[in-house]
């Protein structure tokens, strides 16, 4: 509706003429009534929010979506944390079980949490509200990121090796270095603690001994490379180690004579050297080692206790061959 129109008489023209607002009355209603509409709503603002203590409507669903947005990263955080207990659950088994049955390295700790100490990563977070919630989550999700980054590369690799598991059934050393129907076989050593024949006090024996007859033949105990040939006049004498690739080395000490040379690839059941006295020794004898991810274990785990002498033989005929 239009606001009401204002007449003066004009006696020159004996009428009634529209009278129009001046630029000096619009002037005045802009800087008078303006600024006193402002302090009023101010004034309104005021007493509504702080006098009252009430919050604007616009605020309220501002703190909502403010507490909505905290729940939802604090159980996102919970979420997360319950993620990485099960990835590191995952990779004590990717260590300890997948890894070990293909003789392959372990990942170590400070490998899987690469780049997560040190410098600041966040520096863009610290001076937001709630910063330590935001820090916490972020961090969590990198280094959830990382872990599961490198678990996946190591199931890469577990699962190539396991597509050779065949080759690794015949790396593992599964056979005596010499048959025991070796003429004066005997199983003279076994493996841990023992008094040194030599030097009488109590050590740790890293192999086992078995006695056989000078000059018998020494055969590979599985399929490797022939890693070196070396020669202690005080320990094992005339020795040559045997890498056979998924962690596994073997040693063969005390030969009379080795047969292969350093570099070659030799099969089970191919002969290596002749059997001997060298080094410490009180007789003729073989020491044999089996070495797994750099340790001396028990050989006698790996022997297949079942094979008959006759299979035994089949299987240094094979690796003549």
């Amino acid at each position: 509706m239009a606001g009401k129109r204002k007449y003066k008489y004009n006696p020159k023209t004996l009428s009634y003429e529209l009278q129009k607002n001046s630029l000096r009355f619009y002037l005045i209603r802009v800087f008078v009534l303006l600024p006193i509409s402002l302090v009023v709503a101010l004034g309104y603002y005021l007493v509504y929010t702080e006098g009252f203590k009430l919050k604007t409507p616009r605020l309220v669903k501002l703190e909502r979506e403010y507490e909505n947005a905290q729940s939802g990263l604090e159980l996102l955080n919970k979420q997360m944390t319950q993620a990485e207990k099960r990835l590191e659950n995952l990779q004590l088994r990717d260590n300890n079980i997948y890894r070990n049955i293909f003789g392959m390295e372990q990942i170590p700790g400070e490998v899987r949490n690469a780049g997560f100490g040190g410098s600041n990563r966040y520096p863009h977070l610290e001076y937001v509200q709630n910063s330590k919630l935001l820090l916490t989550t972020a961090l969590s999700y990198d280094r959830i990121m990382k872990k599961a980054y490198i678990q996946s590369k190591s199931f890469d690799d577990v699962e190539r090796v396991a597509g050779q598991v065949g080759e690794v059934a015949k790396c593992i050393p599964s056979i005596l270095p010499i048959p025991e129907d070796t003429r004066n076989f005997r199983w003279s050593g076994g493996f841990g603690y023992r008094k040194d024949p030599v030097y009488g006090d109590i050590r740790m024996h890293e192999g086992i001994d078995l006695t056989g007859a000078p000059n018998s033949p020494v055969y590979a105990t599985g399929d490797g490379k022939v890693e070196a040939i070396r020669f202690e006049y005080n320990g094992y004498g005339r020795y040559l180690l045997i890498d056979h690739g998924f962690g596994y080395k073997t040693r063969y000490a005390h030969l009379n004579k080795t047969t292969v040379y350093e570099g070659q690839l030799v099969k089970r059941g191919e002969q290596i050297g002749l059997l001997g006295a060298t080094g410490k020794s009180t007789g003729p004898h073989i020491h044999y080692e089996v070495i797994y991810m750099g340790r001396p274990v028990n050989p006698y785990n790996y022997f297949d206790n079942n094979i008959a002498t006759d299979d035994y033989h089949a299987v240094i005929l094979g690796g003549r061959q």
